[in-house]
């Protein structure tokens, strides 16, 4: 594999090799982890994803959360992500894009505040970087915050090396289901 779309090719089909309920429990593992981080631990205001059915889950987490601390999810908007606070199962409402849930109500405009943030991805690698779908919401959004960027992938998607370029976002650590690194 060598280019960006063999990499999202052969992780699609690695995907279709586990049920919705088997990537919910590997997923367990990966927030055990999340959750003994310090950086975690003293995050007031933290922003997840709403997870798709190919995705590390990610609703357990957030729900466990919200009433603890800030928890935002992102908000398709044209071509940009927005973000609104998580109230509750409640108050969410299938998006624009790609109809994943998104919490209803006003955006969330204090972007200073953000601790930490929980990064999907097709495939990462171990430097640290990360191959998105392709649309660069994550890149446009991570380029301009100072919050720890914490990607999070099943073991099978991660990769020694990725091919990145110069607009690709590297994340400051990384947790699959056996491995969590720090960049350096």
């Amino acid at each position: 594999m060598k280019t960006k779309a063999d990499f999202r090719n052969h992780v699609k089909a690695q995907k279709r090799n586990y049920s919705l309920s088997e990537k919910k429990q590997r997923s367990i593992p990966i927030f055990k982890s999340l959750e003994k981080l310090e950086a975690f631990k003293n995050a007031q205001c933290v922003l997840f994803y709403w997870s798709m059915t190919d995705e590390v889950h990610t609703h357990e987490i957030v729900t466990k959360w919200y009433q603890e601390k800030t928890i935002l999810l992102p908000s398709v908007h044209g071509a940009d992500l927005k973000l609104k606070q998580f109230t509750g199962l409640e108050n969410m409402e299938p998006g624009e894009g790609f109809g994943i849930g998104e919490p209803s109500g006003k955006y969330y405009t204090d972007y200073s505040n953000i601790d930490m943030i929980v990064v999907p991805g097709v495939a990462f690698d171990k430097q640290s970087n990360r191959l998105g779908r392709g649309r660069g919401y994550y890149d446009k959004l991570l380029q301009s915050q100072s919050a720890i960027k914490l990607g999070v992938c099943f073991d099978f998607q991660l990769f020694n090396t990725i091919p990145v370029d110069k607009h690709d976002i590297k994340m400051d650590l990384l947790i699959s289901e056996t491995w969590t690194s720090r960049h350096a």
